[in-house]
C-alpha cells in the first residue's frame, strides 16, 4: 500500500520519540528504532508532511497508527502574525495543548493557507504590513470556503472603536496583548465550543428538513398522480357505458388532481426563485407600468375560490375596505392565496376563516385569521421551507412551502409579515404594505 502522510503536534511527537528508543509497543515491528521521528520534518510552525514508513502487507506500526488517529481528531488553528516571536509562542503553545498549529507571517499567506487547510479556527493580528487583519478578515468572509471559520483578532489596542470595527467585519472574539497561556486556550476552546454548538443546531435543523421532505414529498406527488391515472383508466375502460354526467364528473376530478400537482410544482419553482433573490439581497422591482390593485375586487373572488376548493364556502368571512396597493397583482394574489389556503387547511370545517383588509396610519393591513390548530412561539420561530409541524399526528396536504413563500415574497416587496397564534385556539397572519406615496 502507498505510504500515508503523518503530521502531529508536540505532545504526540514527544511520545513517539520515547517509543523510538524503547521499541514499538504494538509489537509489529522488531527491528531497532531510530531516535529521530519518522515521517516528521518539523514539529514547530506550519506542519510539513513526509511519508512515514510502512511495514508492508497493509501493516503499520502501532505508534504510527496512534499518531494518524490523533491527527485526525486534532483541531487545526491558523495563526497569522508578522512578529516571529509572537507567532512561535502561540504556535508552540497550541501544539503543546494538542492542537495542530499552522502559521503565516502575513495576511496574504494566511488567506492562501486558510483556503488550503480549512482550519477550525483563525487567530490573526490586526497590525500587519501589506494586508492588515481587517483586510484579511474581509477577504476570508467574502470567500465561501472560509466565510464561516471562527476568527479571533490579536490586538494591543483596547479602545472600543478598534474592537467594534472588527466585530462589524465579522470577527468572533478579541485577544488583547499581552495575554497568558490560559487566556489563549480559554479563547480558543470557547470559540470552538460555540462553533460546534452552532453546527449541532444546523445539523438538527437539516435532519428536521430531511424528515419533513421524506414524509411530505412522496405523498404529495403520489396522491394526485394516483387520482389522475386511476380516473383516466376508468374513462378508457368504461367510456362506452358511462353516462355523460359521469364522464363530466370524472373529468372534473382529473382536472382537480392535475391542479393540485401543478400547484405543488409551481410552489417549488416560486420558492427557488425568491430564495435566489433573497440570497443576492434583491427586491422585487415594481415597474412604472404596474397599476394599483383594487383590493376589494381582488380578495373576494380569490378567497371564495380557495374556500370552494376546501368545500367550506360557508366558513368564509370577508371584511374588505376599498383599498388600492401599488404591488404586482400576481405577487399579491400568490401571497393571499397561500395564506387563505393555510387557514382552511389547518382549521376544521364549521369554524370561521376571516379575511380582512383595512388602512391604519397610511398602512394597508391584509389579515387572515382562522380558529384552528394554532402554533407555539417555537414553531413560529422555525417557519421555513418544508416545515410541517406534527405531520405525523395530523393528516395534511402540501409540501410545507406556502407560509414561507408568503413571508419571503412579502419581504421582497418591502412589506412586513407578522404572525400571532395561540395553540388550539387561533392563528392570525398579517401582511402590511405602505400605501402608495407613503
Amino acid at each position: 500500500m502507498p505510504p500515508f502522510l503523518l503530521a502531529v503536534g508536540r505532545p504526540v511527537a514527544l511520545q513517539l520519540l520515547k517509543w523510538g528508543s524503547d521499541g514499538c509497543p504494538c509489537g509489529l515491528e522488531n527491528r531497532p528504532r531510530a531516535r529521530s521521528l519518522p515521517g516528521i520534518e518539523s514539529v514547530a510552525g506550519p506542519p510539513r508532511f513526509a511519508p512515514a514508513p510502512s511495514l508492508g502487507a497493509g501493516l503499520e506500526c502501532g505508534c504510527a497508527r496512534l499518531a494518524a488517529s490523533h491527527f485526525r481528531l486534532m483541531k487545526k488553528v491558523l495563526v497569522i502574525d508578522d512578529t516571529p516571536e509572537v507567532r512561535t509562542i502561540i504556535t508552540e503553545s497550541l501544539q503543546m495543548s494538542g492542537f495542530e498549529a499552522i502559521s503565516a507571517e502575513d495576511g496574504e499567506t494566511g488567506i492562501k493557507l486558510a483556503k488550503q487547510y480549512l482550519p477550525d479556527l483563525i487567530i490573526c493580528d490586526i497590525n500587519m504590513p501589506r494586508l492588515d487583519g481587517y483586510a484579511t478578515l474581509t477577504a476570508m468572509r467574502q470567500d465561501e470556503a472560509t466565510a464561516t471559520i471562527p476568527f479571533i483578532f490579536l490586538t494591543g489596542a483596547t479602545d472600543r472603536v478598534t474592537m467594534r470595527r472588527g466585530m462589524d467585519l465579522g470577527a468572533d472574539d478579541y485577544l488583547t496583548k499581552p495575554f497568558t497561556h490560559e487566556e489563549l486556550l480559554n479563547a480558543v476552546h470557547t470559540r470552538l465550543a460555540k462553533n460546534a454548538e452552532l453546527q449541532r443546531k444546523s445539523e438538527k435543523k437539516l435532519d428536521e428538513l430531511r424528515g419533513n421532505i421524506t414524509l411530505a414529498l412522496p405523498h404529495e406527488l403520489r396522491t394526485p398522480l394516483n387520482g389522475i391515472m386511476g380516473l383516466a383508466q376508468i374513462l378508457m375502460e368504461d367510456y362506452a357505458t358511462m353516462a355523460p354526467e359521469d364522464v363530466l364528473d370524472t373529468a372534473r376530478c382529473i382536472y382537480q388532481s392535475a391542479l393540485r400537482l401543478h400547484r405543488l410544482i409551481e410552489n417549488f419553482l416560486v420558492y427557488s426563485q425568491i430564495e435566489l433573490m433573497a440570497s443576492e439581497s434583491k427586491k422585487i422591482e415594481i415597474s412604472p407600468s404596474v397599476r394599483p390593485v383594487p383590493i376589494a375586487q381582488l380578495i373576494p373572488p380569490l378567497a371564495q375560490s380557495v374556500a370552494a376548493r376546501h368545500n367550506r364556502s360557508a366558513d368564509l368571512q370577508l371584511h374588505v375596505q376599498p383599498v388600492e396597493l401599488l404591488i404586482p397583482e400576481d405577487n399579491l394574489k400568490k401571497i393571499l392565496e397561500e395564506l387563505i389556503d393555510n387557514a382552511f387547511k389547518f382549521s376544521e370545517p364549521g369554524k370561521p376563516v376571516r379575511v380582512a383588509a383595512e388602512i391604519v396610519n397610511a398602512v394597508c393591513h391584509l389579515t387572515v385569521q382562522d380558529h384552528g390548530r394554532g402554533m407555539t412561539p417555537e414553531q413560529i420561530a422555525k417557519i421555513g421551507p418544508h416545515m410541517q409541524f406534527d405531520r405525523r399526528t395530523y393528516e395534511q396536504q402540501g409540501a410545507g412551502l406556502g407560509l414561507i413563500i408568503a413571508k419571503r415574497m412579502t419581504e421582497l416587496l418591502g412589506g412586513r409579515f407578522h404572525i400571532e397564534s395561540k395553540p388550539g385556539e387561533a392563528t392570525l397572519v398579517r401582511v402590511s404594505f405602505p400605501m402608495p406615496g407613503h
